[in-house]
């Protein structure tokens, strides 16, 4: 059964399957929404739902509460309609939208950075354009007709290529075949880029940046397109870690910080080991963030990583005054089989 959206205020309107998504709907048919991980952690997709019901999957998306439901939030990337709606949603004008394809892919290099993080790099088609914004990621497109999102790390336009960075997850279908089977020179179908976590260029606030393991990789992007375009707007980069081993480029972002005086480099520790640098700070990365910057107001924060670091960043940085308009984020979030 299919039901129809009216979108407001820009009056478009589309059918959508009861067990389809609303954003799913929207891109199929050309409408771009405002949209990042499509799992229900960042919240960018949240929309208000002015009449009408809608359903979510089994478990209840993390940036949708109970109170927010209750007035009419609804998350785009996660609801299905029960019933014709009328959902007041942001659509992005075409002059902005970078187009999304399906490509083949090759991959050109499969380089081990630490002991459970894998460098890919996918070599784009020859005469194939392939454009995206520094942050922005990509679904790797599995022949069972499942999908695998990874952020692209390499600022656009460098190399030809693309490069991902894949953590081994315990039990994880891709990523074991990634890390046991995959070899070079494997043609990999992708789809996209996909994602609203790029840098806000029309912004000259200073940029606080929250990465938690492979989240360092859309940030990665975004910082190497600064510094290609030399905006040199402050940068505070915070990457949170379990040990020192986990930070997987650490001379690189030291290096950033010793070559751009604009960029500062703060790693994090939660749980340290014995022979780890003592000089390394430890505790919870957006804790130390709250404590250098007790008033965030007039800054930026990207965050990528975990979704329950994404959700406690966004918390107690509201507490120290960061406008919810200034905090952008992509949660990582493991996706299951289906």
């Amino acid at each position: 059964m299919k039901y129809r959206v009216n979108l407001q205020p820009s009056y478009h309107t589309l059918d959508v399957d009861e067990n389809e998504s609303i954003l799913s709907a929207a891109l199929r048919e050309g409408i771009h929404l405002a949209y990042g991980c499509r799992s229900g952690t960042c919240g960018t997709c949240k929309s208000v739902l002015l009449e009408g019901k809608v359903a979510y999957p089994v478990e209840q998306a993390l940036a949708l509460t109970d109170e927010e439901r209750q007035h009419g939030a609804a998350l785009l990337c996660q609801a299905q309609p029960r019933s014709d709606l009328t959902i007041a949603a942001q659509v992005i004008p075409h002059d902005d939208v970078i187009v999304v394809k399906k490509l083949p892919c090759r991959v050109s290099q499969k380089q081990l950075v630490c002991h459970d993080v894998l460098r890919l790099l996918l070599k784009l088609p020859v005469m194939e354009k392939f454009s995206y914004r520094a942050g922005q990621y990509i679904d790797i497109l599995l022949p069972d007709g499942r999908r695998r999102s990874f952020s692209l790390a390499n600022a656009p336009f460098v190399n030809g290529s693309l490069e991902l960075h894949v953590r081994h997850v315990e039990g994880g279908d891709f990523t074991g075949y990634v890390f046991k089977e995959l070899e070079e020179k494997t043609i990999l179908r992708v789809e996209g880029p996909h994602g609203q976590f790029f840098l806000r260029e029309d912004s000259d606030r200073p940029i606080i940046f929250m990465a938690g393991g492979t989240g360092f990789a859309p940030i990665k992007s975004i910082i190497e397109f600064c510094i290609i375009n030399d905006i040199q707007r402050p940068m505070y980069l915070y990457w949170g870690a379990r040990a020192q081993q986990d930070l997987y480029m650490n001379d690189l972002a030291a290096l950033w910080a010793k070559d751009f005086p604009h960029i500062h480099y703060i790693p994090v520790l939660s749980a340290p080991k014995p022979q780890d640098d003592k000089s390394i700070r430890t505790g919870l990365v957006h804790e130390a963030i709250t404590k250098d910057f007790p008033d965030l107001s007039g800054y930026e924060v990207y965050a990528s990583g975990p979704p329950m670091m994404v959700k406690a960043g966004k918390e107690a940085f509201a507490r120290c005054h960061l406008p919810p308009e200034h905090y952008y984020s992509d949660a990582f979030e493991f996706q299951r089989p289906k």
